[in-house]
Protein backbone atom coordinates (compact mmCIF):
# COMPACT_ATOMS: atom_id res chain seq x y z
CA UNK A 1 0.00 0.00 0.00
CA UNK A 2 1.25 3.52 -0.83
CA UNK A 3 1.69 6.07 1.90
CA UNK A 4 -1.53 7.28 3.47
CA UNK A 5 -2.21 10.97 2.89
CA UNK A 6 -3.51 13.14 5.71
CA UNK A 7 -5.56 16.29 5.21
CA UNK A 8 -5.61 18.70 8.16
CA UNK A 9 -8.54 20.97 8.94
CA UNK A 10 -7.15 23.73 11.16
CA UNK A 11 -3.75 25.13 12.09
CA UNK A 12 -4.03 25.28 15.89
CA UNK A 13 -1.34 24.16 18.36
CA UNK A 14 -2.86 20.66 18.48
CA UNK A 15 -2.39 20.41 14.69
CA UNK A 16 1.31 21.15 15.20
CA UNK A 17 1.56 18.35 17.74
CA UNK A 18 -0.19 15.94 15.41
CA UNK A 19 2.04 16.94 12.51
CA UNK A 20 5.12 16.23 14.63
CA UNK A 21 3.72 12.78 15.44
CA UNK A 22 3.06 11.94 11.78
CA UNK A 23 6.57 13.02 10.86
CA UNK A 24 8.04 10.90 13.65
CA UNK A 25 5.95 7.87 12.69
CA UNK A 26 7.51 8.18 9.27
CA UNK A 27 5.33 6.04 7.02
CA UNK A 28 2.56 8.55 6.26
CA UNK A 29 2.54 12.12 5.02
CA UNK A 30 0.57 15.33 5.39
CA UNK A 31 -0.71 15.92 1.89
CA UNK A 32 -2.71 19.08 2.51
CA UNK A 33 -3.89 21.56 5.10
CA UNK A 34 -6.80 23.99 5.23
CA UNK A 35 -7.09 27.12 7.32
CA UNK A 36 -8.94 30.40 7.26
CA UNK A 37 -6.03 32.65 8.23
CA UNK A 38 -3.44 33.12 5.50
CA UNK A 39 -0.32 33.65 7.60
CA UNK A 40 -0.68 30.65 9.99
CA UNK A 41 -1.59 28.48 7.01
CA UNK A 42 1.54 29.51 5.10
CA UNK A 43 3.80 29.07 8.14
CA UNK A 44 2.37 25.62 8.88
CA UNK A 45 2.74 24.45 5.28
CA UNK A 46 6.33 25.67 5.09
CA UNK A 47 7.32 24.08 8.39
CA UNK A 48 6.08 20.63 7.37
CA UNK A 49 6.73 20.91 3.62
CA UNK A 50 3.05 20.54 2.77
CA UNK A 51 2.45 21.10 -0.91
CA UNK A 52 -1.30 21.65 -0.96
CA UNK A 53 -3.07 24.39 0.99
CA UNK A 54 -6.74 25.40 1.02
CA UNK A 55 -8.71 28.25 2.49
CA UNK A 56 -11.88 26.20 2.11
CA UNK A 57 -12.31 23.13 4.33
CA UNK A 58 -14.78 21.56 1.92
CA UNK A 59 -12.31 21.66 -0.97
CA UNK A 60 -9.75 19.75 1.06
CA UNK A 61 -12.32 17.13 2.06
CA UNK A 62 -13.26 16.60 -1.58
CA UNK A 63 -9.64 16.19 -2.70
CA UNK A 64 -9.41 12.60 -3.98
CA UNK A 65 -5.74 12.36 -2.98
CA UNK A 66 -6.57 12.70 0.73
CA UNK A 67 -7.13 9.45 2.64
CA UNK A 68 -7.55 10.65 6.24
CA UNK A 69 -9.21 13.85 7.43
CA UNK A 70 -7.91 15.24 10.72
CA UNK A 71 -10.47 17.60 12.28
CA UNK A 72 -8.71 20.05 14.61
CA UNK A 73 -11.44 22.69 14.70
CA UNK A 74 -13.45 23.98 17.68
CA UNK A 75 -15.68 21.39 19.36
CA UNK A 76 -18.98 22.90 18.29
CA UNK A 77 -18.26 22.35 14.57
CA UNK A 78 -16.70 18.89 14.84
CA UNK A 79 -19.94 17.15 13.89
CA UNK A 80 -20.34 19.22 10.72
CA UNK A 81 -16.99 18.14 9.32
CA UNK A 82 -17.28 14.55 10.53
CA UNK A 83 -20.46 14.33 8.47
CA UNK A 84 -18.85 15.93 5.41
CA UNK A 85 -15.77 13.73 5.63
CA UNK A 86 -17.85 10.58 6.12
CA UNK A 87 -20.05 11.44 3.13
CA UNK A 88 -16.87 11.91 1.08
CA UNK A 89 -15.75 8.40 2.05
CA UNK A 90 -12.72 9.57 4.06
CA UNK A 91 -11.18 8.02 7.15
CA UNK A 92 -11.59 10.41 10.09
CA UNK A 93 -9.68 11.44 13.18
CA UNK A 94 -11.75 14.01 15.05
CA UNK A 95 -10.25 15.84 18.00
CA UNK A 96 -11.90 15.48 21.36
CA UNK A 97 -14.55 16.19 22.36
CA UNK A 98 -16.61 14.71 19.58
CA UNK A 99 -19.21 17.45 19.98
CA UNK A 100 -20.90 19.59 22.64
CA UNK A 101 -24.33 17.90 22.79
CA UNK A 102 -25.91 14.55 22.06
CA UNK A 103 -27.92 15.66 19.03
CA UNK A 104 -24.81 16.67 17.12
CA UNK A 105 -22.95 13.63 18.42
CA UNK A 106 -25.61 11.32 17.03
CA UNK A 107 -25.69 13.14 13.70
CA UNK A 108 -21.95 12.64 13.31
CA UNK A 109 -21.89 8.98 14.32
CA UNK A 110 -24.89 8.22 12.10
CA UNK A 111 -22.96 9.55 9.08
CA UNK A 112 -19.92 7.46 10.05
CA UNK A 113 -22.02 4.29 10.34
CA UNK A 114 -23.98 4.87 7.13
CA UNK A 115 -20.82 5.42 5.11
CA UNK A 116 -18.83 2.62 6.73
CA UNK A 117 -15.71 4.78 7.10
CA UNK A 118 -12.94 4.60 9.67
CA UNK A 119 -13.52 6.87 12.66
CA UNK A 120 -11.55 7.69 15.81
CA UNK A 121 -11.89 10.38 18.44
CA UNK A 122 -8.61 12.07 19.38
CA UNK A 123 -8.29 10.83 22.96
CA UNK A 124 -4.70 10.08 22.04
CA UNK A 125 -3.52 8.91 25.47
CA UNK A 126 -5.73 5.82 25.24
CA UNK A 127 -3.40 4.46 22.56
CA UNK A 128 -0.28 4.74 24.74
CA UNK A 129 1.29 1.74 26.56
CA UNK A 130 0.80 3.56 29.88
CA UNK A 131 -2.97 3.30 29.50
CA UNK A 132 -2.71 -0.37 28.58
CA UNK A 133 -0.62 -0.95 31.71
CA UNK A 134 -3.21 0.80 33.89
CA UNK A 135 -5.96 -1.31 32.32
CA UNK A 136 -3.93 -4.46 32.98
CA UNK A 137 -3.70 -3.63 36.70
CA UNK A 138 -7.49 -3.55 36.88
CA UNK A 139 -7.81 -6.75 34.85
CA UNK A 140 -5.21 -8.60 36.98
CA UNK A 141 -7.27 -8.40 40.14
CA UNK A 142 -4.43 -6.83 42.17
CA UNK A 143 -6.77 -4.12 43.39
CA UNK A 144 -9.61 -6.49 44.15
CA UNK A 145 -13.07 -5.19 43.32
CA UNK A 146 -13.18 -1.50 42.40
CA UNK A 147 -14.85 0.60 45.08
CA UNK A 148 -14.22 4.21 44.06
CA UNK A 149 -12.29 6.45 41.67
CA UNK A 150 -11.05 10.01 42.05
CA UNK A 151 -10.03 11.96 38.94
CA UNK A 152 -8.91 15.57 38.56
CA UNK A 153 -7.54 17.51 35.59
CA UNK A 154 -6.89 21.23 35.60
CA UNK A 155 -4.97 23.42 33.17
CA UNK A 156 -4.78 27.13 32.42
CA UNK A 157 -6.21 27.08 28.89
CA UNK A 158 -9.24 29.39 29.11
CA UNK A 159 -7.49 32.06 27.04
CA UNK A 160 -6.90 29.57 24.20
CA UNK A 161 -10.35 28.07 23.67
CA UNK A 162 -13.25 29.11 21.47
CA UNK A 163 -16.21 30.28 23.62
CA UNK A 164 -18.61 28.29 21.43
CA UNK A 165 -16.86 25.07 22.48
CA UNK A 166 -18.80 25.29 25.77
CA UNK A 167 -16.04 25.32 28.30
CA UNK A 168 -14.00 23.05 30.49
CA UNK A 169 -16.07 19.88 30.32
CA UNK A 170 -15.53 19.43 26.60
CA UNK A 171 -11.95 20.70 26.59
CA UNK A 172 -10.53 18.97 29.70
CA UNK A 173 -13.28 17.02 31.46
CA UNK A 174 -13.30 14.53 28.60
CA UNK A 175 -9.95 13.18 29.81
CA UNK A 176 -10.89 12.02 33.33
CA UNK A 177 -14.32 10.91 32.12
CA UNK A 178 -12.84 8.78 29.34
CA UNK A 179 -10.36 7.08 31.69
CA UNK A 180 -13.08 6.37 34.24
CA UNK A 181 -15.20 4.99 31.40
CA UNK A 182 -12.40 2.69 30.25
CA UNK A 183 -11.64 1.29 33.70
CA UNK A 184 -15.29 0.75 34.52
CA UNK A 185 -15.73 -1.09 31.23
CA UNK A 186 -12.69 -3.17 32.10
CA UNK A 187 -13.70 -3.98 35.67
CA UNK A 188 -17.39 -4.59 35.07
CA UNK A 189 -18.50 -6.21 31.79
CA UNK A 190 -22.14 -5.32 32.40
CA UNK A 191 -23.30 -1.93 31.05
CA UNK A 192 -23.12 -0.15 34.40
CA UNK A 193 -22.50 3.21 32.74
CA UNK A 194 -25.97 3.21 31.21
CA UNK A 195 -27.65 3.87 34.56
CA UNK A 196 -26.03 6.28 36.99
CA UNK A 197 -26.75 9.28 39.17
CA UNK A 198 -24.73 12.48 38.97
CA UNK A 199 -24.63 15.68 41.00
CA UNK A 200 -22.27 18.60 40.48
CA UNK A 201 -21.42 22.17 41.38
CA UNK A 202 -19.37 24.68 39.45
CA UNK A 203 -18.79 28.24 38.33
CA UNK A 204 -18.80 30.13 35.07
CA UNK A 205 -15.89 31.99 33.48
CA UNK A 206 -15.77 35.30 31.68
CA UNK A 207 -17.12 33.71 28.48
CA UNK A 208 -20.24 32.44 30.24
CA UNK A 209 -19.25 28.78 30.02
CA UNK A 210 -18.57 26.43 32.91
CA UNK A 211 -14.90 26.94 33.75
CA UNK A 212 -14.73 24.71 36.83
CA UNK A 213 -16.91 21.90 38.08
CA UNK A 214 -16.77 19.02 40.54
CA UNK A 215 -19.11 16.03 40.28
CA UNK A 216 -20.03 12.86 42.09
CA UNK A 217 -21.01 10.02 39.80
CA UNK A 218 -22.69 7.00 41.40
CA UNK A 219 -22.87 3.96 39.15
CA UNK A 220 -25.65 1.42 39.37
CA UNK A 221 -23.35 -1.07 41.12
CA UNK A 222 -22.58 1.41 43.90
CA UNK A 223 -19.13 2.54 42.71
CA UNK A 224 -18.54 6.22 43.44
CA UNK A 225 -16.49 8.44 41.14
CA UNK A 226 -15.31 11.91 42.14
CA UNK A 227 -14.55 14.14 39.14
CA UNK A 228 -13.08 17.64 39.05
CA UNK A 229 -11.84 19.87 36.24
CA UNK A 230 -10.93 23.54 35.81
CA UNK A 231 -9.55 25.53 32.88
CA UNK A 232 -8.37 28.82 34.37
CA UNK A 233 -5.58 27.92 36.77
CA UNK A 234 -2.64 25.58 37.14
CA UNK A 235 -1.68 22.34 35.50
CA UNK A 236 -2.63 19.47 37.75
CA UNK A 237 -3.53 15.87 37.03
CA UNK A 238 -4.45 13.26 39.59
CA UNK A 239 -6.10 9.88 39.28
CA UNK A 240 -6.56 7.18 41.90
CA UNK A 241 -8.53 3.97 42.20
CA UNK A 242 -9.49 2.28 45.47
CA UNK A 243 -10.16 -1.42 45.31
CA UNK A 244 -11.12 -3.92 48.00
CA UNK A 245 -7.48 -5.14 48.26
CA UNK A 246 -5.28 -2.22 47.24
CA UNK A 247 -5.13 1.27 45.81
CA UNK A 248 -3.75 2.51 42.50
CA UNK A 249 -2.22 5.99 42.32
CA UNK A 250 -1.04 7.43 39.01
CA UNK A 251 2.07 9.45 39.79
CA UNK A 252 2.50 10.95 36.32
CA UNK A 253 -0.07 12.65 34.13
CA UNK A 254 -2.06 9.80 32.50
CA UNK A 255 -3.43 12.16 29.84
CA UNK A 256 -0.03 13.32 28.62
CA UNK A 257 2.10 10.16 28.67
CA UNK A 258 5.57 10.40 27.18
CA UNK A 259 8.45 8.07 26.34
CA UNK A 260 9.73 7.99 29.92
CA UNK A 261 8.60 8.96 33.40
CA UNK A 262 5.20 7.24 33.28
CA UNK A 263 4.72 5.75 36.75
CA UNK A 264 2.02 4.44 39.02
CA UNK A 265 2.00 2.93 42.51
CA UNK A 266 -0.02 -0.05 43.74
CA UNK A 267 -0.38 -0.15 47.51
CA UNK A 268 -1.95 -3.14 49.26
CA UNK A 269 -3.69 -1.75 52.33
CA UNK A 270 -1.37 -1.32 55.33
CA UNK A 271 1.62 -2.51 53.28
CA UNK A 272 4.46 -1.01 51.27
CA UNK A 273 3.55 0.36 47.87
CA UNK A 274 5.00 -0.96 44.60
CA UNK A 275 5.90 1.77 42.11
CA UNK A 276 6.12 0.73 38.45
CA UNK A 277 7.43 2.55 35.41
CA UNK A 278 6.19 2.24 31.83
CA UNK A 279 8.63 3.23 29.09
CA UNK A 280 7.58 3.76 25.49
CA UNK A 281 8.80 4.97 22.11
CA UNK A 282 7.09 8.32 22.36
CA UNK A 283 3.95 10.16 23.41
CA UNK A 284 0.28 9.41 22.94
CA UNK A 285 0.10 11.22 19.61
CA UNK A 286 2.75 8.96 18.09
CA UNK A 287 0.92 5.85 19.22
CA UNK A 288 -2.38 7.27 18.02
CA UNK A 289 -1.24 7.90 14.44
CA UNK A 290 0.49 4.51 14.32
CA UNK A 291 -2.65 2.75 15.54
CA UNK A 292 -4.74 4.58 12.93
CA UNK A 293 -2.40 3.58 10.12
CA UNK A 294 -2.40 -0.06 11.21
CA UNK A 295 -6.18 -0.15 11.55
CA UNK A 296 -6.81 1.39 8.12
CA UNK A 297 -4.27 -0.89 6.46
CA UNK A 298 -6.05 -3.86 8.07
CA UNK A 299 -9.41 -2.69 6.72
CA UNK A 300 -10.86 -1.83 10.13
CA UNK A 301 -13.27 1.01 10.76
CA UNK A 302 -12.24 1.77 14.36
CA UNK A 303 -9.43 1.29 16.83
CA UNK A 304 -9.17 -1.53 19.34
CA UNK A 305 -9.46 -1.11 23.12
CA UNK A 306 -8.18 0.66 25.12
CA UNK A 307 -8.65 3.25 22.35
CA UNK A 308 -12.29 4.34 22.07
CA UNK A 309 -14.75 2.86 19.60
CA UNK A 310 -17.51 5.02 18.16
CA UNK A 311 -19.85 3.58 20.77
CA UNK A 312 -17.35 4.45 23.51
CA UNK A 313 -17.16 8.01 22.21
CA UNK A 314 -20.93 8.27 22.43
CA UNK A 315 -20.96 6.97 26.01
CA UNK A 316 -18.26 9.47 27.00
CA UNK A 317 -20.24 12.31 25.42
CA UNK A 318 -23.37 11.18 27.29
CA UNK A 319 -21.55 11.41 30.63
CA UNK A 320 -20.14 14.84 29.74
CA UNK A 321 -23.50 16.27 28.72
CA UNK A 322 -25.15 14.79 31.82
CA UNK A 323 -22.40 16.35 33.94
CA UNK A 324 -23.03 19.71 32.31
CA UNK A 325 -26.78 19.45 32.86
CA UNK A 326 -26.29 18.47 36.51
CA UNK A 327 -23.90 21.31 37.37
CA UNK A 328 -25.37 23.82 39.80
CA UNK A 329 -23.64 27.16 39.42
CA UNK A 330 -22.46 28.50 42.76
Amino acid sequence: MSKLNWGFLGTSFISLTMADAICKEGSMRIHSIAGRSEVPLKVFAEKYDIEHTFDDFNELIEDEAVDIIYIALPNHVHHEYVIKAANAGKAILCEKSLSVDMDRTDQALKAVAENGVFFAEGLMYLNHPFTAAIQEVVTSGELGEIQSISAQYCASIAHLVNPDSKGVLYNLGCYPVSLVHLLMQTAFPNPILENYKISAMGRRGADGNICETAATLRLNNGVLCQLHTAEDYGLHARFSVLGSKASLELNSNPWLPTAEGNTFTITPYEKQGDTRTVTAEGDGFLYQVRAIREAIEAGKTELESPAPSAEDSRHIMQILTDWEAATVIA
